[in-house]
């Protein structure tokens, strides 16, 4: 059965087929999520193997392996730096949650694990990015009944976990 839920746990920790890295548009290790994934997986292998893709645009997603992860694989979809909410945000944000489930279909993945993307550093409001993850992530699943992927959005922090429920509880 396909589900998504939330849980109190480091992305890196979680035992999902794929993880999402909430990545830059140029692979780089990065802060929080990023830098998270990086650690875990093996910074130099995966480096090297975002190196080998060397960009990835807003809104989009590419994968490579999960190296020293649980995880099979890494996802890495890039999410919009929040300015107004009226640059495209929405859109982009959609999207990359939207390209990740894809690859994680076509890759033959039961369940991938999200952090709430674009939320941390790149300043999207939490409430709005819990909104545009939750619809993404529910209207991917219903566009392809023949999918049957899980997924689970990790956290770290209270009121976020708070936000994400509170979302979730408001559309089923």
């Amino acid at each position: 059965m396909r589900t998504i839920e939330i849980r109190k746990i480091s992305i890196t920790d979680l035992d999902t087929d794929a993880i999402v890295n909430a990545a830059n548009s140029a692979l780089l290790a990065g802060g929080g999520v990023c830098g998270a994934v990086f650690r875990a997986a093996g910074h130099k292998q995966l480096q090297e193997a975002c190196d080998r893709i060397g960009h990835c645009p807003t809104g989009s997603a590419v994968i490579t392996p999960g190296f020293g992860l649980k995880a099979k694989y890494i996802i890495h979809a890039v999410g919009p730096r929040w300015v107004d909410g009226r640059h495209g945000e929405p859109q982009q944000l959609s999207s990359a949650y939207q390209k990740a489930l894809a690859l994680a279909a076509e890759h033959g993945c039961s369940s991938v694990g999200f952090p709430l993307i674009s939320a941390g550093i790149f300043g999207y409001p939490v409430a709005l990015a819990w909104e545009r993850a939750i619809a993404a992530c529910r209207g991917f699943l219903a566009a392809h009944p023949e999918t049957a992927l899980d997924v689970v959005f990790a956290v770290l922090d209270d009121s976020v976990m708070e936000a994400g429920l509170a979302q979730l509880a408001s559309v089923e």
